[in-house]
């Protein structure tokens, strides 16, 4: 049997995985763009995080707000200038990012003093000792926020945008959609998505190293956001969930573990080619209808309708 620690680790993973494909899924599964670069953004987060935190001395969730902010510049910044690129090209400009920020990570080599206290970013040695202040309880309540604020973007105009752009940007931009602005705003918002779930990581860690944010990341998030079914909140839910468990439950099975992983994934894949929701949501205003009605004790009696009363009037 799992201890509640080991299970309480994967819940941590599953929150801040099911940030970044929260994020991702705007970009991909709405809009259409893919990217396979996401790593990038997650690791500009977990440094910026960290050098709040222990150098400047910040407040936690200060730290991963200017965290998701810093990483969202960059990608405003990145979407300036790759957001005219078409299908393949998109995904190579970001994986080319993606990379070059983990490499630049990996080779900076800077110390300072602030306030008295040394600060060391060692290259390719990373950070160590990193206060570890990420908890379930703080990662439920960022993922809960966060669900409910992509559940309203997408309900919303700008959201519907999206959509329209994905399914034909020039359709969209003969109506009147200003299709640049759809993808920059899902840009954006995918890479503070990424930023915050950075600086969750590393708190819950306690140490960092850019090796951590390699391509195979960023292809394991886009796996994740098919998986669970393009532009659906519930199938990126799902979907994380499995595919963070699914490895640590086959760890049983030792250095076979990563194949039966694939294997499930593919034959999911074979057989929901859609992904596990098909870009559908689970009916959960109709759960907590339903809910309602169980807890409302029973329904008062109602009035004779009209149609009965002009029954009884045309028999007299």
């Amino acid at each position: 049997m799992f201890s509640w620690y080991y299970i309480e680790g994967i819940l941590i993973q599953s929150c801040y995985t099911l940030l970044i494909v929260l994020g991702l899924s705007i970009l991909t599964g709405y809009t259409g763009m893919f990217s396979f670069g996401h790593a990038g953004f997650v690791c500009i987060g977990a440094y910026v995080s960290v050098i709040c935190t222990m150098s400047f001395g910040l407040p936690y969730w200060l730290a991963l707000i200017i965290a998701g902010l810093v990483s969202m510049l960059l990608g405003a910044g990145l979407g300036k200038i790759t957001l005219g690129l078409k299908g393949d090209y998109f995904c190579i400009a970001t994986l080319g990012v993606g990379e070059a920020i983990r490499l630049v990570f990996n080779n900076l080599q800077l110390s300072w003093k602030v306030g008295g206290k040394d600060f060391l970013l060692d290259g390719a040695k990373g950070i160590a000792s990193i206060p570890l202040h990420t908890t379930f309880l703080s990662a439920l309540i960022i993922v809960a926020f966060f669900l409910t604020a992509t559940a309203l973007l997408m309900k919303s105009k700008h959201g519907r945008n999206m959509l329209a752009v994905r399914e034909d940007e020039l359709a969209a931009q003969m109506s009147g959609i200003n299709t640049f602005r759809s993808k920059m705003l899902a840009m954006c918002m995918s890479a503070l998505y990424a930023g915050i779930a950075g600086g969750m990581l590393a708190h819950y860690f306690g140490y960092l190293q850019p090796k951590m944010f390699l391509m195979t990341k960023s292809t394991e998030y886009t796996i994740m956001v098919i998986f669970g079914g393009m532009g659906s909140i519930t199938g990126s839910v799902l979907g994380t969930v499995l595919l963070c468990a699914l490895p640590e439950l086959l760890r049983a099975v030792g250095d076979w573990r990563l194949v039966f992983y694939g294997l499930a994934v593919i034959i999911i894949m074979i057989v929901r080619p859609k992904g596990l929701m098909g870009g559908k949501e689970l009916p959960v205003d109709k759960l907590f209808s339903a809910i309602g009605r169980l807890f409302g004790g029973k329904k008062k009696d109602l009035p004779p309708d009209s149609g009965a009363a002009s029954g009884e009037g045309a028999q007299t």
